[in-house]
């Protein structure tokens, strides 16, 4: 994630600011230039900027939205809000606040796949090739499981309360469980039908990952009454991506978007990691670029690793859980290889 800056005042702000703390103006994000902007206006009604009148999406009423739309425009939703076929009950107070969480997790899930440049549109407009949400709960004679089907993906909305989700955490003796990781998880499943299915990588995607043809159902029966085969961790980045080739697909490409958004947030920082002389300098990174912009994926895994010890280090000396309590053995830097390249090549135009 960059950072952010109040347009008139130059303040720091964080992503899902809706107003400026220095100056107190009003906030808010136009996700086609990545900016926020610094907006007055009587009721809160409509903004202009440089000559153009803005209007805050439609679910900013509801506290869960800061992104703007052209005044207006045909459609009163964002970019991100738009996606959403299925929200909470509202006149539940907890479902609201579970709505919210999963809300900033998405809109930072919408601001990657746009500085990506992937092929982004809701089932509204396009129903076949289209992606949009259910976020759902549990009813009395109903369990709701948190998945993707051809476009549509379905967040248990429990996944938002930090005490169930760590429960199932255990449960499933998970080593991280996160609202952003499930949302990075199943939109993997939906790239991968747009990017992978039916393409030129079809091919490389079996060498790499295994034949995505044998039954789905069956893996997913035999991994969970027999678990992970042993030395998993040899060529899988957890122990669910060795269920079957689409959730190798699914848990790798999570990863990858959690190492890019989490570079982008040091580039803008200007972090840098550089051990003392007398300690070791094989962890050294004099200063990590945008990963958005750079096709070597080498560059990108090279800045990674000594960022996450460096992480790790911070989070022990707190006395908390690894920030990244992973290990990437060689052939999942293959597979993240690949997804960069599948990635990057969407992005130059070039599939």
């Amino acid at each position: 994630m960059k950072l952010f800056v109040c347009t008139n005042c130059g303040q720091v702000l964080y992503f899902e600011n809706t107003w400026c703390a220095h100056c107190g103006y009003h906030t808010g994000l136009y996700a086609n230039g990545g900016n926020l902007y610094a907006l007055s206006a009587p009721n809160d009604d409509a903004f202009v900027h440089n000559g153009t009148a803005y209007s805050y999406c439609f679910n900013y009423r509801f506290g869960v939205c800061n992104w703007l739309v052209p005044a207006g425009g045909l459609c009163d939703f964002c970019a991100a809000c738009d996606l959403n076929r299925t929200i909470p009950n509202l006149q539940e107070p907890q479902y609201r606040e579970y709505w919210r969480t999963i809300e900033a997790a998405k809109h930072r899930l919408v601001y990657s796949l746009l500085r990506m440049h992937l092929p982004l549109v809701s089932k509204k407009q396009d129903i076949k090739k289209g992606l949009c949400f259910d976020f759902v709960a549990d009813e009395k004679d109903k369990k709701i499981f948190t998945g993707h089907d051809n476009g549509l993906v379905t967040i248990n909305i429990a996944e938002a309360d930090d005490i169930k989700r760590e429960m199932e955490r255990k449960n499933m003796h998970e080593a991280y469980r996160t609202v952003s990781g499930h949302l990075r998880h199943e939109v993997g499943h939906y790239y991968w039908n747009r990017l992978v299915e039916h393409t030129p990588y079809a091919v490389p995607f079996i060498t790499l990952f295994g034949d995505y043809t044998k039954d789905y159902g069956e893996a997913l029966k035999r991994h969970y009454v027999n678990g992970a085969p042993p030395g998993w961790m040899h060529n899988y980045i957890s122990a669910y991506a060795s269920s079957h080739p689409w959730e190798d697909w699914a848990e790798t490409w999570a990863h990858y978007l959690h190492i890019m958004d989490t570079l982008e947030t040091a580039y803008y920082f200007g972090l840098q990691v550089k051990p003392l002389p007398d300690t070791t300098t094989s962890m050294t990174v004099e200063m990590i670029n945008d990963p958005y912009n750079e096709p070597g994926f080498g560059k990108i895994i090279s800045q990674w690793l000594p960022l996450t010890y460096a992480m790790n280090s911070l989070n022990r000396s707190m006395g908390v859980n690894d920030i990244y309590p992973f290990v990437i053995p060689p052939p999942v830097m293959q597979k993240l290889l690949f997804i960069h390249n599948v990635c990057f090549e969407t992005k130059k135009g070039h599939y």
